[in-house]
């Protein structure tokens, strides 16, 4: 990779895994709907000139039942269910949570034909689900199980999103995809949104607000397209290992969120399990790695 492209590469590690502190403040004082409508209004306003500019949304448009379907699991669905699960968990955990996204990935393809394990991609599916079962096991308290379903519900969304895009989307502009994506997510927050606005918006969680909008979407979108067309979406996708650690450290530094033993012993199990059960198998032509990056998880995410 070009030094262009690790600079790419190590802004988008940074950047996606800030998105679970910032929705950790912003939901401390906001209604998680009118934050995911917040974040997509603000990511829309940035992005829709440049898409329109280079004329990239109307070929996006005529296929606008499978762009409704990658919306809807990629962003709509699980912006809401994040911002609501952290209202009891920390970001830390609702990071690490999510990095499950290839591990998921890996499963859905295997469960359609489309991949063929073998014993070290097994083994990784084992480790990493052990991670997350440790995790749970050890800081969730039973109260909080709803919350945990709901970042598992998210991670889910964005395992299935990259599947649409490589199958059905392929082809299409990315920032014209993104952009139509982000204005029918705001489209479909606004009644719920309204009903959800604030009299007053705390300072904090406004700052958050705008840094979830103009950073961690609209910016990130764009560093985005630059390392695919840099790097390719293979590299690209390894984002997804680095952005739980930076989740992990921020929480702790900034928000004073605890180190524990089951982050200390279910994050290494779960990228280690990812690494792994993403890896090529030698009998496999394509694997999970080789999906359109994605957000807040390995495809157009977070």
């Amino acid at each position: 990779m070009t030094k262009r492209g690790w600079i790419l590469f190590s802004s988008l590690c940074v950047i996606w895994g800030i998105p679970y502190l910032l929705i950790r403040v912003a939901v401390t004082d906001l209604d998680p709907v009118f934050v995911a409508f917040a974040r997509t209004a603000i990511g829309t306003l940035v992005l829709l000139p440049i898409a329109l500019r280079r004329r990239a949304l109307m070929p996006v448009l005529r296929r606008w039942p499978i762009l409704l379907l990658y919306t809807l699991v990629e962003i709509t669905g699980p912006w809401i269910l994040l911002g609501h699960a952290e209202v009891r968990l920390t970001s830390s955990t609702a990071g690490l949570l999510v990095a499950v996204v290839p591990l998921i990935g890996g499963l859905l393809l295997w469960a359609t034909g489309h991949e063929r394990f073998d014993t070290r991609r097994v083994l990784g599916l084992i480790l990493g689900f052990a991670g997350v079962a440790v995790l749970v096991g050890v800081d969730i308290n039973l109260d909080d199980l709803t919350a945990v379903g709901m970042v598992l519900l998210t991670a889910l969304g964005y395992a299935i999103g990259p599947i649409i895009i490589s199958r059905k989307l392929s082809d299409l502009p990315p920032t014209g995809v993104i952009t139509a994506s982000l204005v029918l997510a705001a489209v479909i927050y606004a009644p719920f949104a309204a009903f959800a606005w604030p009299a007053t918006i705390p300072l904090n969680a406004g700052l958050s607000v705008l840094g979830l909008g103009l950073i961690c979407t609209a910016l990130a979108f764009i560093l985005l397209f630059a390392l695919i067309a840099e790097a390719g979406p293979a590299r690209a996708t390894v984002i997804t290992y680095v952005n739980p650690a930076v989740a992990i450290l921020l929480g702790v530094l900034i928000l004073s969120e605890p180190l524990t033993i089951g982050m200390a012993i279910g994050f290494p199990l779960v990228i280690l399990g990812s690494v792994l059960a993403t890896a090529k198998s030698r009998s496999s032509k394509k694997s999970a790695a080789d999906l359109p990056a994605d957000p807040s998880a390995a495809a157009l995410e977070r």
